[in-house]
């Protein structure tokens, strides 16, 4: 799939590198690596070749980086298997084959194989025999060898295509790094996979190690859905604006009466925000104590006036009425928020 149109961050990742471990069959020249270079232009992606032998990929790896010392690791499929084990570093592991010889025999990778893009060496074929096959089991095998050290806990993230039928390691992952999230998507990557769900969690990743501090926007959970549990229009589109300038968190009651409710918002987020709202749902009755800058808040009916009143006296950010004149729409929101330029 190729872009429609061409979007880009410069001063996302600017200066730094970044080492892309491709998956099985692949190569460097791969086109997700030719993307990563697109969205993130003044960043370096360095995308080697890998040998077909795990401990020669492995071994080729840990010396790349330890040359390059890189600011971030992305790998997918098998090369989210070899992310995970190159400890040290911030990095992404995308449908990860944690259990890589498996997926070889369940998906038919044995016998001739054609590589799926061009190698710097030519080779265009190659075969995997039972012998390699038990190579790359014996492999996985270091899988998780550090994810209990401290540092590792919070510089590792998974990332899972809910339509993944190939690969199916969340709960594996999970069960190690609590960074595991979900996105919509197969197991192969696609532009829209990496500039929605891939993207942001660079994002986190380069504002943690600027130790960027970005202006807070909260946004009522009511004023996202309609009656039928819908998203509203331009809720997504204006979400993901936001979210390149802002850090965004969506604001929903906690109803002590009715704690499954909490579980209903947390599915309906991840449903249809999926992964730039992970982890960023925040149940509260009193949202006045929050400490952000601003506050898309309901205000389209008389209790929901009423409520706004109350906040308004408390909290120390901005309050922007939604449903008033000035505010109708996500389009609104949106308009409002780009004038201000991150400010």
């Amino acid at each position: 799939m190729e872009n429609s149109y061409q979007k880009s961050f410069p001063q996302l990742m600017e200066g730094k590198r970044i080492v892309y471990v491709h998956g099985f069959g692949s190569a460097g020249s791969t086109h997700t690596a030719e993307m990563l270079r697109q969205l993130m232009p003044h960043a370096t992606v360095i995308s080697p070749d890998l040998p077909i032998h795990p401990e020669e990929a492995m071994e080729l790896l840990r010396t790349l980086v330890e040359k390059e010392q890189p600011h971030l690791v992305i790998g997918t499929s098998m090369g989210g298997m070899y992310t995970e084990m190159l400890t040290g570093y911030d990095r992404i592991c995308v449908n990860p084959a944690m259990q890589m010889g498996d997926t070889m025999l369940q998906h038919g990778m044995v016998g001739l194989q054609t590589f799926q893009n061009p190698r710097q060496d030519g080779v265009q074929e190659f075969m995997v025999t039972k012998a390699l096959v038990k190579e790359y089991k014996a492999i996985t095998e270091q899988c998780f060898a550090h994810a209990g050290e401290d540092m590792e806990q919070q510089h590792v993230f998974g990332l899972f295509g809910d339509n993944d039928t190939t690969v199916d390691t969340y709960d594996l992952f999970r069960a190690h790094y609590p960074n595991a999230i979900h996105f919509h998507g197969e197991h192969r990557l696609n532009d829209k996979v990496l500039l929605h769900y891939v993207i942001p969690v660079i994002r986190w990743i380069d504002d943690r190690q600027n130790q960027t501090v970005r202006k807070t926007v909260l946004i009522d959970y009511d004023i996202m859905h309609d009656s039928y549990m819908n998203p509203v229009s331009s809720l997504r589109k204006t979400f993901y604006q936001l979210i390149e300038d802002y850090d965004v968190y969506i604001v929903d009651q906690a109803p002590t009466a009715l704690p499954h409710a909490m579980a209903d918002t947390a599915l309906w987020v991840e449903q249809h925000l999926s992964t730039p709202a992970w982890n960023r749902t925040v149940f509260t009755n009193q949202p006045e104590m929050i400490g952000a800058d601003y506050y898309v808040i309901r205000a389209d009916s008389p209790q929901a006036l009423q409520r706004k009143e109350r906040i308004d006296g408390l909290f120390f950010g901005t309050l922007l009425p939604f449903g008033t004149d000035n505010m109708k729409t996500f389009e609104d929101v949106a308009e409002f928020f780009s004038q201000l330029g991150g400010q």
